[in-house]
């Protein structure tokens, strides 16, 4: 046998270690961000570690932590805002965190966030990798960590905890882990309201499965055989799928299908039960059934109307000079995102990516909730960056280093300026 039938023939490393090094990148980026912070926020006189634990969204999720549900607050314009509002699996950690350890509901939310960000960013190399191979898995780990907004991940907040539940999900879904799939989304429905995307993606990839499976079997002369998908190393032979070099397609997948209709069956009904059981439950609290919920996040002023809510918004930015330019930079960005996500299309991403991305977009950009919020919002739909990451990864390893630094330096200082500022409400 030949040095190089040996090296195809060689079974891969195993994930832990194949996503070492990109957990090696995305804990020097996190802590580049947790240090130019300290320092900003001490030169202001404020505390780094209260901007990360103490503010905004943070001290809802620890004072249900601490003290449970049934908190609210009523503005004097009639607005009232309740602590149901925010889903359960977050404070529920930081409480038990809290009872094992000296440290604080807010620390241990700290803390929750820090762990969930690494396994977020080890999901989202699993997933890049199994679809790209591990240099684009790098890169899109490097990507999520460099995003303007992400010093979130640093916080005491859910966006890091629910990424990392979607992320495993996924991959699941797409290694044909069906069981563990339907886990992890339905907590990644007690995480977040858009614990959906994550739920449709299952779904819809069950239902399309199942679709396949009657294609085939009922056509004249068709044998059912299970599949890897195509664009997939074969979870068998260990085989390793080659990175998306620019311009490069991944073909379509064939459904995961692989497994047996009763554990396809059993993952998409487990997935639901995380959003359903919250949701009913509020509604059974408040004492307004099925629109429970609904009525709680009136009181924040979020609902979803299409996206009209947010295109008033920018374009009363046109209404002087200087705040068009921040109309001009809003279309950019969401152009940006759209485009990304067109691009994913075109790549012929496997469809549980796009169902999940989808949704996540649709949430994001047409709900009627804060809009400084939305890019915090967007965090979790990391198969946007796919396409960067094999622009990336296409590049030579000492000009990806150049652009993945600059881009980290450049993140660091915008975070600690924002979360100095305005910060994520």
């Amino acid at each position: 046998m030949s040095d190089l039938e040996t090296r195809v023939a060689s079974p891969r490393a195993p994930l832990p270690r194949r996503a070492a090094p990109a957990l090696l990148g995305y804990a020097a980026v996190r802590a580049l961000g947790l240090v130019v912070l300290a320092v900003w926020s001490a030169a202001r006189g404020k505390s780094a570690y209260t901007l990360l634990t103490g503010r905004w969204d943070s001290l809802w999720y620890t004072r249900v932590a601490e003290l449970g549900y049934g908190y609210e607050v009523r503005l004097p314009n009639g607005d009232v805002h309740s602590n149901l509002a925010f889903f359960p699996l977050l404070p529920w950690l930081e409480r038990s965190l809290h009872a094992v350890t000296p440290l604080s509901y807010a620390g241990a939310g700290f803390v929750v966030s820090l762990l969930a960000s690494l396994a977020a960013a080890c999901g989202i190399f699993a997933v890049a990798d199994r679809v790209y191979g591990p240099r684009v898995g790098i890169c899109a780990v490097l990507l999520w960590a460099v995003l303007p907004v992400g010093i979130v991940q640093s916080m005491a907040y859910s966006e890091s905890l629910f990424t990392a539940l979607a992320a495993w999900s996924l991959y699941a879904l797409l290694t044909g882990r069906w069981v563990w799939a339907g886990t992890l989304a339905a907590l990644a429905g007690l995480t977040r309201p858009v614990g959906a995307a994550v739920v449709t993606a299952v779904w819809v990839t069950g239902v399309l499965s199942f679709v396949r499976d009657r294609s085939t079997t009922s056509a004249p002369g068709a044998h059912h055989t299970e599949r890897t998908p195509a664009h997939t190393p074969s979870a068998l032979d260990g085989t390793h799928a080659p990175a998306l070099t620019p311009g490069a397609q991944a073909p379509i997948a064939p459904f995961a299908s692989s497994a047996p209709a009763c554990r396809r069956v059993l993952g998409m009904f487990i997935a639901p039960l995380g959003t359903a059981g919250y949701v009913l439950w509020v509604g059974r609290r408040t004492g307004k059934g099925l629109f429970g919920y609904l009525d709680v996040q009136a009181g924040w002023r979020n609902g979803f109307d299409g996206g009209y809510a947010f295109a008033r918004f920018v374009a009363d930015k046109f209404t002087s000079f200087p705040s068009a330019l921040a109309g001009v930079g809003l279309i950019i960005g969401v152009a940006l995102v759209l485009w990304l996500y067109v691009a994913g299309i075109r790549r012929r991403q496997p469809v549980e990516l796009l169902v999940y991305t989808g949704v996540v977009l649709a949430l994001a950009l047409c709900a009627s909730s804060y809009f400084g919020s939305k890019p915090r919002l967007l965090m979790p739909a990391f198969p946007l960056l796919l396409p960067l990451a094999g622009a990336l990864a296409g590049l030579r390893t000492r000009r990806s280093v150049l652009v993945t630094a600059m881009l980290a330096g450049a993140a660091a200082i915008y975070g600690a300026f924002w979360l100095n500022g305005s910060g994520p409400p």
